[in-house]
């Protein structure tokens, strides 16, 4: 993974969640308020958005830690991605894999925390 392939995901990670949040709000909101799952959307989105924003710092630090992308990354996938199907299907077993994505997002927010940094050099 290089960062330049991971910059470029991101900005479609971004973009997706423009798209999800502004659908769930217009498009999908009677689904979502049969299923009463709009606060699940709602997070969902939150989510996917917030940690966007940090793959996309983590894109952008010198040097690029890909392990740390795609723990964010795979956060997104399955705790907001879960969510999503699970609001629009009220399949509730979809729950049980949500947990799974917080726990990437918590992995990549300790990798963040404690990443060793290479000295730096001499001037």
């Amino acid at each position: 993974m290089t960062s330049a392939l991971a910059l470029r995901i991101t900005g479609i990670s971004g973009f997706l969640a423009v798209c999800l949040g502004a659908f769930g709000a217009h498009g999908l909101h009677n689904v979502l308020v049969q299923n009463d799952r709009l606060a699940n959307w709602e997070t969902a989105v939150l989510y996917h958005l917030v940690h966007t924003v940090v793959m996309l710092f983590v894109c952008l630090r010198t040097p690029f830690f890909a392990g740390q992308w795609r723990a964010f990354f795979f956060g997104n996938l399955i705790f907001s991605g879960s969510l999503y199907v699970l609001s629009l299907t009220n399949v509730t077993k979809l729950g049980m894999i949500t947990p799974f994505g917080g726990a990437a997002y918590l992995v990549g927010w300790l990798m963040l925390a404690f990443q060793r940094t290479p000295a730096p050099k001499a001037q």
